[in-house]
């Protein structure tokens, strides 16, 4: 079954620009929002470059990092401040963006700041989130557990349904493969696509996790593999975390993509899409 871009994933989430379009839709930012230049410096570049290739954006920033390997790792800059940090991306740009929520309290909040509200890996079984979510009318966004089935997700997706909310995503951020190692079953993502518009996290598929320093490892060299078999793959959207310096980013900084070769690979991205539906 494959679903329509336009009318079932992006025609409910304002500003969302290029939707006629035949090109997935991106959603890619920041792990965290480290302060108020560094998200507008990474949206500006982002909407440049989708604005050339026609892809559909959507802005996505942390405005905190609950799930964290050390009681010491960066959680946020304050709650508050990065909410408002990511309305002002989105009035800046004319663009909509999307935030992870960790408790029930956080959907109400958000939703009052953001377009699109993203239910966690971790999370996604917490029926009282997602049904806090599901009723502020906004898209959500379901990451699927590393835990997970892609069949187990058709339960979160009628949470959301069943609490009023026709507008799931399912965003597949791979699959354990060991105690710290991720793999992307890729059969994954027509199944999933039967349930809802299904977006692949190109970045947190390549982490390391569980890593016995404490901080999460990844392989950001096979970005570029992995996106490119979910773009093969008709995946309705790409999830790219990406910083100017991924090294000294306080949060993923592992496995994101430097800012720099984002459009090289979008690039290519698109011309992959364009073979795929001339078939």
């Amino acid at each position: 079954m494959r679903l329509n871009i336009k009318s079932i994933a992006l025609i409910t989430v304002p500003k969302i620009k290029h939707s006629d379009s035949n090109n997935f839709f991106l959603l890619c930012g920041p792990c965290a929002i480290e302060g108020e230049d560094m998200a507008l410096r990474i949206a500006e570049k982002v909407v440049s470059i989708t604005d050339k290739l026609e892809i559909p954006y959507v802005f996505k920033g942390s405005f905190k990092k609950a799930n964290r390997s050390r009681v010491d790792s960066f959680t946020g800059i304050g709650d508050e401040k990065a909410l408002k940090i990511l309305r002002k991306v989105s009035e800046t740009f004319d663009i909509p963006t999307v935030t992870d929520i960790h408790e029930v309290s956080d959907a109400s909040k958000a939703s009052h700041y953001v377009d699109v509200l993203q239910i966690p890996a971790f999370l996604v079984r917490q029926t009282d989130l997602v049904v806090a979510a599901a009723k502020t009318g906004k898209v959500v966004n379901l990451k699927k557990g590393q835990f997970m089935s892609p069949e187990a997700m058709k339960h979160a997706v009628q949470k959301v349904k069943d609490a009023g909310n026709e507008n799931a995503w399912i965003t597949d951020r791979g699959t354990m493969f060991g105690y710290q190692d991720m793999i992307v079953d890729f059969r994954g993502i027509p199944t999933m696509r039967q349930y809802a518009p299904t977006v692949l996290d190109v970045t947190h598929s390549l982490q390391q996790p569980n890593q016995s320093i404490g901080v999460t490892g990844g392989r950001p060299e096979m970005i570029e593999t992995i996106a490119r078999a979910g773009v093969v793959n008709n995946v309705d959207g790409l999830f790219i975390e990406t910083h100017f310096d991924p090294s000294n980013a306080k949060s993923d900084g592992a496995n994101m993509l430097h800012l720099d070769n984002l459009e090289g690979l979008l690039t290519n991205l698109v011309a992959i899409r364009k073979l795929v539906n001339s078939f």
